[in-house]
């Protein structure tokens, strides 16, 4: 959720730790704020509101000189969003400062011992109880790294933390449970950071921090070992995208940027994967021999928000074409209810951060229960790719925009990868193959063609951009779509919008249609075509104002719907990486129609990493 950036090294880290900030603000925005060592002593400034918020309060006092500090951007859980509340926390002396991502689930009992000892609290927060634990250790004597594992072992919940103090110039002790941390290395100076983001504009050379970590750095170099102690040897590996990919690149939103984006995203997820000749996709990640391939008797899938509508369409087409039972489970829900994974169960864990708490917490119940668990993940270096049997990465590059598109498309594509290696292991003939593999191998250029028309949608948002609710209906692979449609929408518009089948419809949302309710059909040919067109016709009939999502050159539609944004025809299954694209627009247009904060909507953040 939130994000951390460190410093440590010979440059005057403030200018640093800001623009670090900026590049983190979407894993949260609510407040933000810096520490830094300077003459003694730590310098603390923040404040509630976005970054820029903190950069003017900076500049007004000129900001503290220093070449050692933490910052951090806030996502609230414990404690309103205020100048109070907002890291980083300090101590009783004021000497230590210490930023923190996670939840301290048993903060309130070490609260009550230690106010017991006669500390002091000042916010709202579970941080600061971490903040006045490692105090108490190091009035014992310990040093900084000794006092913070010291206070980490007797914390229960996730955490991801940065901490300075005053009385060791130039050591920043980082550590992680849950909540990622990454290093970065470079010559003389080091970096500490919730993501590579901050980090890539310096050094490309990062350290991954796993469960129970935490590293040490000073302008000499690093270490890292275990909260108990014991060091740990830790591969340097090397970053392979750069700056650009995380700017904004002349377009107005970092979401309109990553719609436009999709094209060469889709092309990313397949390339070296796909052979359209013959009809086959290879995924070399997965750790499996075609033997245990072929011994796949059963999938569960698991994801959250976007990811868990991508696993949706995942389930339609492995059950279609591979002909393997596949059931789709929110991550939130799966280990709180003794699952039953029996042998030859594989489970499929979607994410596009590899660290949503959630999922990495029903992927490792999953492990326990003796799953083979196969991350499909964006981030590399991420937790689930780490701690997964075997994976994908899907290529999609930096998704900086909160609310995720090409990452969904992405989703699919790999998902679709997956389908086609499975189902020609299976009954799935050449043929078919053939088909769906050059239908993949079709797809960036479609998109193109869509992204051309978006002049069209732009015209819809501006009639629609007022209306407080719609309806989005679909049947088979265009159900996801419906859902992820109406998803976008209440994110970044705040619009109350809700996906249903078409058919069900009739089961309860009917009577919300009237005159004034907008209702999205995602109605491309196929094999139920006929029967969303009765559907429409039920809307119509009930003055609902339709707005469809068609194939090229569907002129029935036309007769029944108030607009028609139309889609190039693919093969049914891949049908989705079509159709939501003019919903992610329409979406987009209207959240800027309604002033809307595209990329950072209120009360969310990108990567949800406490439960």
């Amino acid at each position: 959720m939130c994000g951390i950036v460190g410093y440590v090294g010979r440059r005057d880290c403030l200018t640093i730790l800001v623009e670090g900030l900026k590049r983190l603000e979407y894993r949260g925005y609510d407040s933000a704020g810096v520490a830094i060592q300077m003459n003694g002593s730590i310098d603390i400034t923040k404040s509630a509101g976005k970054i820029r918020v903190l950069e003017e309060r900076l500049s007004n006092g000129a900001g503290p000189p220093g070449t050692t500090g933490i910052a951090h951007t806030r996502w609230a859980t414990h404690g309103e969003p205020n100048d109070v509340n907002a890291h980083p926390h300090t101590d009783c002396s004021g000497r230590l400062a210490l930023a923190h991502n996670g939840i301290i689930e048993n903060h309130s009992a070490l609260k009550n011992a230690l106010k017991a000892e006669g500390h002091t609290f000042t916010t709202e927060t579970d941080t600061e109880v971490l903040a006045h634990l490692i105090e108490k250790h190091l009035k014992r004597g310990l040093k900084l790294e000794q006092a913070v594992g010291a206070a980490l072992r007797a914390v229960e919940g996730t955490y991801g933390i940065a901490v300075v103090s005053a009385d060791e110039p130039g050591v920043l002790v980082g550590a992680r449970r849950g909540s990622p941390l990454v290093v970065g290395v470079a010559d003389g100076e080091y970096f500490l950071a919730s993501d590579v983001a901050p980090i890539v504009e310096h050094t490309r050379q990062v350290v991954y921090l796993d469960d129970g970590e935490m590293a040490v750095l000073t302008p000499e170099g690093f270490h890292t070992a275990t909260i108990e102690h014991q060091r740990v040897d830790k591969a340097v590996q090397e970053v392979d995208w750069d700056l650009g990919q995380i700017e904004k690149g002349g377009f107005e939103h970092f979401m309109l940027k990553e719609i436009h984006e999709q094209p060469d995203s889709v092309r990313n997820s397949m390339r070296g994967r796909l052979n359209p000749a013959e009809g086959l996709g290879r995924l070399g990640g997965l750790n499996m021999t075609p033997e245990e391939m072929h011994e796949i008797r059963r999938i569960i899938i698991l994801a959250c928000g976007t990811s868990w509508h991508a696993g949706l369409i995942g389930e339609y087409m492995l059950e279609e074409h591979a002909r393997i039972p596949v059931e789709v489970e929110y991550a939130s829900e799966f280990r709180y209810r003794n699952p039953i994974v029996d042998q030859g169960t594989v489970v499929l864990v979607i994410s596009q951060s590899g660290e949503t708490a959630d999922t990495l917490a029903a992927m490792r119940e999953a492990q326990r229960k003796g799953a083979r668990a196969l991350g499909i993940v964006n981030v590399v270096g991420s937790t689930i790719a780490r701690e997964s049997d075997g994976g994908v990465y899907i290529h999609a590059g930096p998704e900086i925009g909160v609310a995720s598109t090409k990452a969904f498309t992405s989703q699919v594509t790999v998902l679709s990868l997956f389908t086609l290696a499975l189902g020609r292991q299976r009954q799935m003939s050449v043929e078919t193959g053939v088909e769906l593999a050059r239908g993949l191998d079709a797809i960036p250029a479609k998109i193109e063609s869509i992204l051309e028309r978006s002049a069209v949608v732009e015209r819809i948002a501006q009639e629609y951009g007022r209306h407080n609710n719609f309806i989005y209906l679909g049947r088979g692979y265009n159900f996801p779509v419906a859902l992820e449609g109406a998803l976008k929408l209440k994110e970044i518009s705040y619009i109350h919008a809700e996906g249903y089948p078409a058919a069900e419809m009739k089961h309860g949302p009917i009577a919300l249609i009237d005159e004034n309710m907008p209702v999205v059909f995602v109605c491309t040919r196929d094999a139920a075509y006929d029967k969303v067109m009765s559907n429409m016709m039920e809307v119509k009939a009930r003055k609902g104002r339709i707005i469809a999502i068609a194939s090229d050159h569907d002129e029935v539609v036309q007769g029944l719907a108030d607009h028609v944004i139309y889609v190039p025809e693919t093969v049914a299954c891949l049908q989705p990486i079509l159709s939501v694209i003019p919903l992610q627009l329409l979406a987009y247009h209207i959240a800027v129609q309604r002033g809307c904060d595209v990329d950072q909507p209120r009360n969310l953040a990108k990567s949800v990493t406490v439960e």
